[in-house]
């Protein structure tokens, strides 16, 4: 495992005679300038000359030897790193008798501060979430200012003037509602409902044209537990919550919840077995840039088989494209089965909302009781679905905060110790995204792989979708998740929001993350803490 080894690098032990002393470890201080890197020491008694060192951070697997440039007298270096550089750096200073400890070890990032590259908006206020793209040209703008404002109309029951045809069966009457200020949306509280969570819902075996999940007869592959006037919603689901406790390894406490959802009052019975699984919508921006990573790339990040030996077995989805009606890899929905902005898109019109559009001319209700049986045209508006498109493809990703506190830094080198970077990776070069330039050949800093991984039986849904299992989702990006107070005024995470803080999210890993879970478990309150600024940080 590659912590084993980034220990080994902590404790760097030299040797000594009887006849002479190694120099003690220089203290070392570092700065960064766009991609300036200076690293400077005061000179240390005893030394005849300085190394240093460095490794990539993330830590690889295998991991190869140290690199090392012996300095001479020098006690200071200054260098250009490429932009999105990220290294290991420490120095040590020798004599005939050895080389003293490392220094103050720490992580050089270059521009890490632009979480989205060029795209990046450097606002800290509860609009964190809600910008567009930093570098679009004016036209751009006009652009994703209309499809904001689309993303934020509510529909109507038809027949209306404006934005008609809700439903007649849905879960929410517009975007924003699910996604409030492009963010995250909130769990069920116990006995209560959300507006920004549904249930996915299918029976048991493979859709044969597609290879996705099969409908409830009836019902579909979502819930919806809400309907227009004189229309009856498919049903209700009730939420309840049951405590589990645990014990980090100093002893301190700690309780998780787990949600139990129950559908109650269908409107028709259900079949005696199907399968359920809860989403609470997740944040819309930087989706653009996800959606530039090449195929290439996540297929070179993916390790099905574990050939490696590290315990991380990623894979892509492979999904029904609805447009090409061809199947593809999957990057969008908390199990990568969407393949696409566009897609995922019009399926949330269709289904959150009802309303039928140029991919989803069909009401979601088709075939059921709810359905109006009017062979009309699709309710959304010709040229929407581009807008609002262009709009979640360019909505900018917060920069990083506090980037120099020294908590966020011991946090990052442990957030890499536990293993954390093998599934969110940090740092990705894009691809090209056709219409979308400004999203295009960037240096970003999303922390995912976009690929599926076992989160262990403590998160499992049981239900397939795609090529995922009721034990796989797919890793989120962290970008911005330490705005999600300021924006969205809760700290609730994972596909159904159990958690309430960062630290339960983490206590909930399992499967490919057991190891990172019982790292971090373990560690000291003064280390999680540590970890925990460092995420937040993000």
């Amino acid at each position: 495992m590659k912590y084993y080894f980034l220990s080994s690098f902590f404790i760097f032990i030299f040797c000594a005679n009887v006849l002479a002393v190694a120099p003690a470890a220089p203290v070392v201080i570092y700065s960064i300038k766009g991609q300036q890197v200076n690293v400077s020491w005061l000179p240390v008694g005893n030394s005849d000359g300085y190394r240093l060192h460095w490794l990539p951070y993330p830590m690889p697997n295998p991991t190869g030897p140290i690199n090392s440039i012996d300095l001479g007298a020098e006690t200071q270096i200054s260098t250009i790193l490429e932009d999105g550089a990220m290294l290991y750096v420490a120095i040590t200073a020798y004599n005939q008798a050895g080389d003293s400890p490392f220094s103050n070890i720490e992580v050089i990032a270059i521009n890490n501060e632009f979480s989205g590259g060029d795209t990046t908006a450097f606002v800290q206020s509860s609009s964190a979430f809600d910008n567009p793209a930093s570098n679009l040209d004016s036209e751009g703008v006009a652009r994703h200012l209309i499809g904001d404002a689309e993303f934020e109309q509510n529909f109507v029951t038809a027949p209306a003037i404006v934005n008609s045809g809700l439903g007649p069966a849905f879960n929410n009457n517009s975007c924003i509602a699910c996604h409030p200020k492009d963010g995250r949306g909130r769990p069920p509280e116990e006995g209560g409902i959300s507006n920004s969570f549904f249930l996915r819902i299918s029976i048991p075996g493979v859709d044969p044209k597609t290879g996705g999940s099969l409908a409830i007869p009836g019902f579909g592959t979502q819930l919806f537990d809400r309907a227009i006037f004189g229309v009856q919603p498919e049903a209700i689901v009730e939420t309840t919550y049951t405590e589990v406790n645990g014990k980090f390894g100093d002893d301190a406490p700690y309780q998780l919840r787990k949600p139990i959802f129950t559908i109650v009052n269908p409107y028709t019975a259900l079949p005696d077995t199907y399968l359920t699984s809860p989403r609470v919508a997740p944040p819309v921006f930087g989706r653009g840039l996800l959606e530039a990573i090449s195929d290439e790339t996540m297929l070179e990040w993916a390790d099905e088989d574990d050939l490696d030996n590290d315990g991380i077995s990623g894979r892509a989805n492979q999904v029904w494209d609805i447009v090409s009606e061809t199947t593809v890899i999957g990057r969008f929905g908390l199990k990568a089965n969407n393949p696409s902005v566009l897609v995922q898109t019009a399926g949330a019109y269709h289904g959150d909302i009802g309303i039928t559009n140029e991919l989803f001319p069909l009401e979601s209700t088709a075939g059921q009781p709810q359905d109006d049986v009017l062979n009309d045209d699709t309710e959304l508006r010709q040229g929407v679905l581009d807008d609002v498109v262009f709009y979640i493809q360019t909505l900018a990703v917060p920069a990083r905060r506090n980037i120099d506190d020294p908590k966020v830094k011991n946090g990052q080198i442990l957030f890499d110790q536990a293993g954390c970077t093998s599934c969110h990776i940090p740092t990705v070069t894009t691809g090209v995204l056709e219409g979308v330039p400004e999203v295009s050949n960037q240096v970003i800093h999303p922390y995912t792989d976009l690929l599926l991984h076992d989160m262990g039986e403590g998160l499992a849904d049981g239900r397939p979708d795609f090529l995922a299992n009721g034990q796989e989702w797919k890793t989120p990006a962290l970008w911005g998740i330490g705005y999600t107070k300021v924006v969205n005024g809760h700290v609730f995470f994972l596909h159904d929001g159990r958690a309430r803080n960062l630290t339960e999210a983490i206590l909930w890993h399992g499967g490919e993350a057991e190891s990172a879970k019982e790292y971090f478990r373990n560690l000291s309150s003064n280390d999680r803490e540590s970890l925990i600024k460092f995420l937040e940080s993000l």
